[in-house]
């Protein structure tokens, strides 16, 4: 559940950008136990996430993702997602 809410974060970055764009990057790497995937865009969208499975239930996720706004501000958001929930970090800059 956490995992999801957690892509659903990032490709939040993609929709708010509400623009066509084209893909500059892009990987993933996902296996039983562990993923890695990230992408950036040519609108200055860009995206990366890494997790783990800690135990049969618990996944330990961090990524980031960052775009600018319609008005030019960057803005960047860490963040990890574990058993305690998502803990994201905004980072806003002109």
């Amino acid at each position: 559940m956490k995992f999801t809410i957690v892509l659903f974060a990032c490709l939040f970055a993609v929709a708010f950008a509400n623009e066509e764009a084209d893909v500059v990057k892009e990987f993933r790497e996902v296996n039983k136990e562990d993923f890695k995937y990230g992408y950036e865009l040519t609108n200055k969208i860009r995206a990366f996430q890494e997790g783990h499975l800690e135990d049969e239930k618990t996944w330990i996720v961090k990524g980031e993702y960052e775009f600018v706004t319609k008005d030019g501000k960057h803005v960047k958001v860490t963040y990890t997602a574990d058993d305690y929930g998502y803990h994201p970090k905004v980072e806003h800059s002109e």
